[in-house]
């Protein structure tokens, strides 16, 4: 038991910090905060947007890793959902000679594959010890 309650507060310190950098940068190139929005070179503002809203969802799931609820797992399977749906329109934008940065394939495989990670370590060390 001692052992769950560590990989949670481990987890959820993790999630914490990912999802406020997600939070900062994302709410940086909306809100234009620091002069972030011209470094920030050919953007998809709708990629922007959804990676704000998952840090939201990142953000609750924090607090549901720490107070071990279950529904932890659903707000990131949730979360995972947006990122894969705007994934696929961000390909189809690409495919129809949308500007972008090559760095934004990459960071939206990296954020699925993270968002994927922490709803495997939700469900194993949540859901699956309250049945």
């Amino acid at each position: 038991m001692k052992n769950k309650k560590i990989i949670n507060t481990v987890s959820a310190t993790i999630l914490a910090l990912f999802a406020l950098l997600t939070l900062f940068l994302s709410s940086s190139v909306i809100f234009d905060w620091f002069g972030i929005r011209a470094k920030e070179g050919n953007y998809v503002l709708f990629i922007v947007w959804t990676n704000f809203m998952s840090s939201i969802l990142y953000l609750i799931a924090v607090f549901g890793f720490l107070k071990n609820k279950k529904w932890t797992f659903w707000a990131l399977i949730v979360a995972l959902g947006i990122l894969i749906i705007a994934f696929i329109a961000l390909l189809v934008y690409v495919n129809n000679g949308g500007i972008h940065e090559a760095k934004t394939i990459k960071a939206m495989v990296f954020r699925m594959l993270v968002t994927l990670s922490f709803s495997i370590l939700a469900f194993l060390f949540i859901n699956k010890q309250l049945k």
